[in-house]
């Protein structure tokens, strides 16, 4: 019990630390590597022809966005 206290009360102090550095330097979190954009990709499903799942994917989110801007106040 007292080790899982012990491992509470460490992984604490660090988010702490992190929280603190993360306010001082007032930078956006960003990745190591670059990502997807580093190999010169758009998107996680980069093929020309998506599947169906993903063709409805996107026409729901494209008439939610539509119905969004339309009842957005301007």
């Amino acid at each position: 019990m007292q080790n899982l206290i012990l491992a509470f009360v460490l992984m604490l102090i660090i988010f702490a630390g992190m929280s603190i550095g993360f306010l001082m330097q007032r930078k956006s979190i960003a990745g190591s590597c670059g990502g997807i954009g580093a190999l010169g990709m758009e998107k996680a499903c980069d093929c020309d022809d998506p599947c169906e799942a993903r063709q409805e994917r996107d026409r729901v989110r494209a008439n939610r966005e539509e119905s969004w801007k339309k009842n957005q106040i301007t």
